[in-house]
């Protein structure tokens, strides 16, 4: 499927569209799955160094059970590695959420003719990370689809001289429709091929 370089800069309908900038924001790590697990996580690790916290003062620090009773060579001191390791665990979850990385966007200029793909990273210098390049490099957009037990559904934006350039977030796919909606608006926006479809 292709899209004429007559159709660029407009929407579906035809007209002239609103704004010469597409914009599309990515959803990082800060998603409401990794809020859950790193609460579950938080709360579960605490309450194992706790009940380890218990075992060794025999003072009970968890209402809703009696941990004074375990001894705490060797039942306690498990309690507490798995403890320590979940809380590492939890400090590592709210870290990248804090730092959202994975986060970003992808935004389509036509008026300066330029392409920018930001996304947040990890500490130090690859902390900002970010692509740019010039509409008129861009060759295709291509659509990855791979089913079965772990499914990718992922966009890429095929560039003269460059890798292609991963465009959507990490994790969870996208669904079918979302996928093929995004792609083939972002290919009718630069004018050029959809390919994999």
């Amino acid at each position: 499927m292709s899209v004429s370089t007559a159709d660029k800069g407009k929407s579906p309908s035809g007209d002239k569209l609103a704004s010469p900038i597409l914009h599309q924001p990515i959803l990082g790590s800060r998603r409401l799955s990794n809020y859950w697990w790193a609460t579950v996580v938080t709360v579960g690790a605490s309450g194992f160094l706790l009940a380890a916290l218990s075992s060794y003062l025999k003072v009970n620090l968890l209402p809703f059970a009696n941990p004074t009773e375990l001894i705490f060579v060797p039942q306690g001191v498990a309690m507490g590695f798995y403890g320590v390791a979940g809380l590492l665990l939890a400090a590592y979850l709210w870290f990248v959420v804090a730092l959202d990385v994975g986060g970003g966007y992808n935004e389509f200029n036509q008026q300066t003719g330029q392409v920018k793909i930001f996304r947040w990273g990890f500490l130090g210098k690859n902390r900002r990370i970010e692509i740019n390049c010039k509409t008129q490099d861009v060759q295709a957009v291509r659509v990855d689809i791979k089913e079965g037990i772990n499914p990718r559904r992922a966009l890429y934006l095929r560039v003269k001289g460059r890798r292609d350039i991963p465009l959507t977030r990490v994790g969870q796919p996208l669904s079918l429709t979302q996928l093929e909606n995004q792609a083939a608006e972002l290919a009718r926006f630069l004018g050029v091929q959809l390919e994999g479809l």
